[in-house]
């Protein structure tokens, strides 16, 4: 037996190899990984990019990191390319919802200096217009309505009245009143508005893009915008008011109305009497200012001089408004999907 042991360790000495069990109880080798550190840096790298680009476009982190795949890591083109696939979705999903009632939505109220504008992006239903996504869309409307009245050559040394305008006819209008005061931009014109100096495309891009990412047909309803001299001040009333702080100044809500009036003086109150004003055409819809010498009833009703005062029904909204020192020259209401209702009533 001592010889059997002998001669096996004889052999191993001589050709290196080792009997199964001893090769069992023989620490493993250490195996080496070629660039290990570089690979796990470039990992976490690309965590942090993916993570990047999620909270910056709000995509979801399946397609962030295909836009980092197929862009080489670049983030701005991942943007880019995570914009642009999401618009053909859009495109694609506002083709098959063509056609389906948009009757909810918002009205937009944006107040900027001496230039108001008030804008209705519509949808489908109500809880897609509260969400923030669907608000956004009618924030980047109100802006981009604003930034086309702001680019308008002109200020306006007077206000005269003037039927709500589009593009095609306002430059007409311009040299025959002297001043570019109002205007009203119908869904096609107000599509093809640009979108604003931090996007890219135009107003009905963002359309799309809005359409791809909540599932529902919307429309770019129409806009009006009021740009006033002194001596004359915009009251604005929206109703079911809402404002959030990740919408710049604008206000959000069913119902919308401008009251342009005329004034002597400065007064402290006009903020408080044009929102009287604006609650007043919310709520009693006059189709004409008319005139403080209309006589209540008849044809006057839909005088909004001569109706009774909503916050008042004793007296008339004349006998109202003469001791504030103004004068009502023009207004502007919107209701929400107001259109889309009397089309189905026909």
């Amino acid at each position: 037996m001592s010889l059997l042991r002998s001669l096996r360790v004889f052999l191993v000495a001589r050709t290196g190899s080792h009997p199964a069990g001893s090769l069992l109880r023989q620490s493993p080798q250490p195996r080496h990984t070629f660039h290990a550190g570089p690979r796990l840096s470039a990992s976490a790298s690309s965590k942090e990019l993916l993570m990047k680009l999620r909270r910056k476009t709000g995509y979801s982190f399946v397609n962030c990191k295909k836009a980092l795949e197929t862009c080489g890591g670049d983030l701005k083109q991942a943007e880019i390319w995570l914009h642009k696939e999401a618009q053909k979705e859009g495109w694609s999903k506002a083709a098959k919802l063509q056609g389906r009632k948009t009757k909810e939505g918002l009205i937009g109220l944006l107040q900027e200096g001496n230039t108001t504008v008030l804008v209705e992006v519509n949808c489908e239903t109500d809880f897609v217009s509260r969400n923030l996504k669907f608000q956004l869309l009618v924030q980047q409307v109100a802006l981009g309505t604003m930034m086309h009245c702001q680019t308008l050559k002109d200020q306006p040394s007077t206000y005269s009245k003037a039927q709500w305008l589009t593009p095609v006819n306002l430059a007409l209008w311009e040299a025959e009143a002297g001043g570019s005061l109002e205007g009203f931009l119908n869904s096609s014109e107000l599509s093809g508005l640009p979108a604003g100096p931090d996007r890219e495309g135009s107003l009905k891009d963002q359309l799309a893009l809005a359409i791809g990412k909540l599932g529902e047909n919307m429309i770019l309803k129409r806009a009006a915008w009021v740009k006033v001299p002194s001596g004359f001040y915009v009251g604005s009333y929206v109703h079911g008011a809402m404002q959030s702080p990740s919408l710049h100044k604008l206000v959000l809500g069913k119902y919308g109305a401008l009251v342009i009036c005329e004034t002597s003086e400065q007064k402290t109150n006009l903020e408080d009497v044009g929102r009287r004003l604006g609650q007043h055409v919310v709520g009693m819809a006059p189709l004409t200012v008319g005139s403080l010498d209309d006589e209540p009833g008849g044809e006057a009703e839909t005088k909004m001089l001569s109706q009774p005062y909503l916050l008042d029904p004793s007296i008339t909204l004349g006998q109202y408004v003469q001791p504030q020192g103004v004068s009502v020259v023009d207004f502007v209401r919107f209701e929400c999907g107001e259109g889309e209702e009397a089309a189905e009533t026909e």
